[in-house]
């Protein structure tokens, strides 16, 4: 990072997931090698192929929100509330008494891949079956994807840019980034930002179905998500929501905030080639990955983990392993990489923020979080994707890849915080 651009870190975490509804108990289910997968249990699966997923477990939005607000809300946003609360908390920030100017220079971008897919589900059966005038006033509003920012920052007052962007899978990293580059260049001081998503209805998995996306292992459910296994057969739909407080250094340090980590770069790319599918040699993730690398300001053999955007997808894992093969050359097999998508299952547009936590309390306990369900090598995955446990080592540096149909490409680089 050039001299005359601001120091970024986090201060506060909260994340809402298939193996844990807290930070701690996240942290907790990778380091038993939990899987989140199961039969699905909102709705009847009995006319979709895929009848599994990794759903939030336990959720309970009046524990964040009162009753009244959790109504005009759809999940996706109620999970959004939830880990946007305990973030808030988890930094020691307290918005009653935050001063006027404080809350001008707070800001919140937090996205969402879907929105309220299961308002949307919902109001458009009613539309059909009831008409046009049983839809609900609150239709539009709880759909939308911006509306979580826009719900967060009602209800700490929060006066700072406030946006979402949708780059499906990609989308977390994407507000993150985001966030970074205005706190970095002057245009506000603190964002909460992140991503969550809901998506676990009927015609989602249909939809995912029909594009040949999803496992349909539904023999055994908790294995199926099983990144860079030679019997891989898709990705386990997920859902929850990840937030973080990311702070410029000095108004950190000025409060007495308590510091996970440093963000020191981020890479954004498009792989230009394919709607859904990414290209083969990885060419959208190796630009990405080169310019997290270049923003950081460190060699490449500083990186000691790379949280893999590794969906358990033929061409996705092979893609990614080719790209980090060659940023990395043989540095690529002295660091771990791993997917924690094979315990939470992928969480479309929340997956990057609830992996960014993966990452920076990958730094603050020095230790990887593994690849679980591995028992069958592919030749063409030969990284050392920590498998099936996890492994104590140094982690100063650690990326987060989140990649997105529609070729979006997008590594955020995190470090261990020092003065």
């Amino acid at each position: 990072m050039s001299a005359n651009k601001r120091r970024v870190v986090v201060t506060g975490m909260g994340a809402l997931t298939p193996i844990g509804l807290t930070v701690d108990d996240f942290w907790n289910g990778m380091m038993n090698c939990e899987s989140g997968s199961d039969y699905i249990k909102n709705f009847d699966t009995s006319r979709v192929l895929t009848k599994f997923a990794c759903e939030l477990k336990g959720f309970e939005p009046t524990k964040y929100m009162d009753k009244k607000n959790a109504h005009k809300l759809d999940p996706f946003c109620q999970y959004a509330m939830g880990a946007a609360k305990m973030a808030i908390e988890d930094s020691g920030l307290d918005p009653d008494n935050m001063t006027i100017e404080e809350k001008q220079r707070t800001g919140v971008i937090f996205g969402s891949g879907i929105g309220g897919f299961n308002t949307f589900y919902k109001q458009a059966v009613i539309n059909h079956t009831q008409g046009p005038d049983r839809v609900s006033p609150f239709f539009i509003p709880m759909m939308i994807p911006n509306i979580a920012a826009g719900m967060i920052a009602i209800q700490y007052g929060f006066q700072g840019p406030n946006h979402c962007i949708v780059t499906a899978c990609a989308t977390a990293n994407n507000n993150m980034i985001d966030a970074y580059l205005l706190i970095s260049n002057g245009l506000t001081d603190r964002v909460l930002s992140g991503g969550s998503e809901a998506g676990i209805v009927e015609v989602g998995v249909a939809g995912f179905n029909a594009s040949k996306a999803l496992s349909t292992r539904n023999d055994d459910p908790k294995t199926a998500s099983r990144p860079f296994d030679a019997t891989r057969d898709g990705f386990v739909m997920g859902e929850g929501s990840g937030a973080l407080i990311l702070e410029e250094l000095e108004t950190a340090k000025q409060r007495g905030a308590k510091i996970y980590a440093e963000i020191i770069g981020a890479g954004l790319s498009a792989d230009a080639y394919h709607m859904t599918a990414p290209h083969p040699e990885g060419t959208g993730a190796i630009l990405a990955i080169e310019m997290a690398v270049k923003t950081s300001g460190i060699n490449k053999e500083d990186v000691d983990y790379i949280n893999m955007h590794g969906t358990s997808t033929g061409l996705g894992d092979i893609a990614e392993t080719k790209a980090i093969k060659k940023v990395f050359g043989e540095h690529a097999y002295k660091m771990n990489v791993s997917s924690t998508k094979s315990m939470t299952g992928h969480l479309l547009g929340a997956a990057g923020a609830v992996e960014a936590i993966a990452c920076i309390l990958a730094i603050k306990n020095n230790t990887v979080p593994p690849t679980i369900n591995f028992s069958h090598p592919d030749p063409e995955c030969d990284l050392n994707y920590t498998f099936n446990k996890p492994q104590q080592r140094n982690v100063d540096v650690a990326f987060s890849n989140a990649f997105g149909f529609g070729g979006h490409n997008t590594t955020v680089a995190f470090k261990r915080y020092t003065e």
